[in-house]
């Protein structure tokens, strides 16, 4: 198998309008199996990094590679097709009536039929140890229940790499625990961005910190 590099920024240069430069000639490589915690001090661009990553900002310099192709129109339906992105807040990803119909939506938009997708999306939540929250209302969650639904969310789409940005942010460690063994059960490649050193250590095979715009 290729070693080549699931997703790669390559020359990065970066800035939001009115601000200082983020990043000036920025590399970064997530393989397969890769593991990465990913820390740094707040507004250091980790989030921008992840939006970088897929597509939902643009590099104003340098490229993103996807295998090794350039992102573009093509290019960006396919990787958002195999890499699985959880937002750090929840709300902004769940928004179906129930969980099970959340977590069918992915499968959905892949192509496979209605009941193909609620059946993926029921083994998911069962390899989770969630299957009795697939006909709760998912606003009536709690932070770390949604968190936890938001996983499932991308697993059902069978991604090959999870990007996460702050997974246990505002939980309790309850919540935080399950989160961390649900990470530990999945053998894709990854990166979690996350303030929470001591999660980083147990939920990533190699910690990187970004900071002055550089890895």
């Amino acid at each position: 198998m290729s070693d080549d590099p699931i997703l790669a920024l390559e020359d990065i240069a970066f800035g939001y309008a009115g601000r200082p430069a983020l990043f000036t000639g920025l590399y970064f490589t997530l393989r397969r199996q890769e593991h990465i915690g990913l820390y740094g001090p707040n507004g250091s661009g980790k989030t921008t990094l992840l939006r970088l990553m897929m597509g939902l900002e643009t590099p104003q310099g340098g490229r993103v590679l996807f295998h090794g192709i350039p992102v573009d129109g093509q290019t960006l339906h396919r990787l958002r097709c195999s890499i699985g992105f959880v937002l750090q807040n929840s709300d902004d990803q769940l928004f179906s009536p129930t969980v099970l119909e959340d977590v069918a939506f992915g499968p959905l938009n892949l192509g496979l039929k209605r009941h193909e997708a609620r059946s993926r999306a029921m083994e998911t939540l069962e390899s989770m140890g969630l299957a009795a929250y697939a006909d709760r209302q998912t606003q009536r969650l709690s932070g770390g229940e949604k968190k936890m639904v938001s996983i499932a969310s991308v697993l059902s789409m069978r991604p090959e790499a999870l990007l996460l940005d702050e997974p246990t942010a505002f939980l309790d460690d309850s919540s935080r625990d399950k989160i961390l063994r649900i990470l530990q059960q999945q053998d894709i490649a990854r990166i979690v961005v996350s303030h929470d050193k001591e999660f980083l250590e147990q939920s990533a095979s190699s910690l990187i910190c970004i900071a002055s715009g550089k890895i």
